[in-house]
């Protein structure tokens, strides 16, 4: 399996920690959360799109058939990636709706994360695709945001992201990951889960936490040894 298979193994709770011990603390994007609880973990490559506050000259409806708008952007999303929108957490503007959700799962979009909020919600989940988001309001997005491009750094729920970082969501919310250290991450992430498994069963029969989460040296050699026995 590659790299991005493993991550379908990791959770975005290890894979915060994981980071943290590279020193990246802003990994965990806040406000997005997923609208249906419960699905499958997604990964994959972050397609970007940024929304700027409010210019009543700019965002109108008239300004959803131009060249920039959330339509172009959608006709060049890639399939398989996840399509990541700074909204900069504007709760009272839905930046898409079932329609525009539908073209995505036409052009194989795995998910959609925003920092800000859906409309359309029955629609929405009729469509299927996987959505991390802050809420849902009826207001289209030009209420109170313009849209200015796509493929370009943004900022999403704190977090920085660019084109094609890797980007892991679960029950927890959804994680960026830079590309340099997807391999590292990945890695260091499945042994991670699997030393954590192996913990809750050592919890499950009784042990006691200090020395054994964190483990300390005679917890990590018999731990190994256990494992060499699989």
């Amino acid at each position: 399996m590659g790299a991005l298979d493993d991550l379908r193994n990791v959770t975005t709770g290890t894979i915060t920690t994981m980071l943290l011990k590279r020193g990246i603390r802003r990994s965990w994007m806040k406000g997005p959360m997923p609208l249906v609880p419960g699905g499958k973990r997604v990964v994959g490559p972050a397609f970007t799109l940024r929304f700027v506050p409010v210019r009543e000259d700019l965002a109108t409806p008239e300004s959803w058939g131009k060249p920039i708008s959330t339509r172009a952007a959608i006709e060049d999303m890639p399939e398989g990636c996840i399509a990541i929108a700074d909204a900069m957490g504007v709760q009272d503007s839905g930046i898409f709706g079932d329609i525009l959700v539908m073209r995505m799962v036409k052009r194989g979009v795995q998910a959609l994360i925003t920092d800000g909020v859906m409309r359309d919600k029955t629609g929405i989940l009729k469509t299927g695709l996987p959505v991390w988001c802050s809420g849902i309001a009826a207001p289209a997005s030009v209420n109170g945001l313009t849209f200015v491009g796509w493929n370009e750094p943004i900022a999403c729920g704190g977090c920085a992201i660019f084109p094609n970082d890797i980007i892991v969501a679960d029950d927890d919310g959804a994680v960026v990951i830079p590309q340099a250290l997807v391999e590292t991450i990945a890695s260091e992430g499945l042994e991670h889960e699997a030393y954590e498994e192996w913990v809750v069963g050592e919890v499950e029969k009784g042990a006691k936490l200090p020395g054994l989460y964190p483990m300390n040296e005679e917890t990590r050699q018999r731990y190994e040894a256990e494992r060499k026995k699989r």
